[in-house]
């Protein structure tokens, strides 16, 4: 069975939100519309923003990624700190980012 994710988080302020998604995941993979942006994380998964004030603020979306400190190094390059960062007792790590609505995203990664 095939399986794309088209993984969606409701914003506020479009201005505001794109520019801090681009500081979190770089430059947007396209532009959909002037209310909606899009990042393509890989083959058939992307996540997006989108102008929906009256949702806002409820996203809580977890990538798991091969360099955890990489990927953490290359978003603060960007202008970017983790505003937590946890490790698991299996030693499965992560880092977490809010938006400016209050939405989570979160990096994770296996041990070292």
């Amino acid at each position: 069975m095939a399986l794309d994710m088209y993984a969606g988080i409701p914003v506020t302020d479009h201005a505001t939100a794109l520019g801090w998604y681009q500081r979190l995941l770089g430059s947007p993979s396209y532009v959909a519309s002037d209310t909606e942006a899009v990042w393509e994380l890989g083959e058939h998964r992307s996540i997006f923003i989108e102008l929906r004030p009256e949702q806002a603020g409820h996203a809580m979306h977890t990538i798991i990624v091969d360099d955890l400190d990489e990927l953490v190094a290359q978003i603060a390059e960007r202008g970017l700190d983790a505003i937590e960062r946890e490790t698991y007792s299996n030693g499965v790590r992560k880092a977490i980012y809010r938006d400016p609505d209050e939405s989570e995203i979160q990096f994770g990664g296996a041990p070292l």
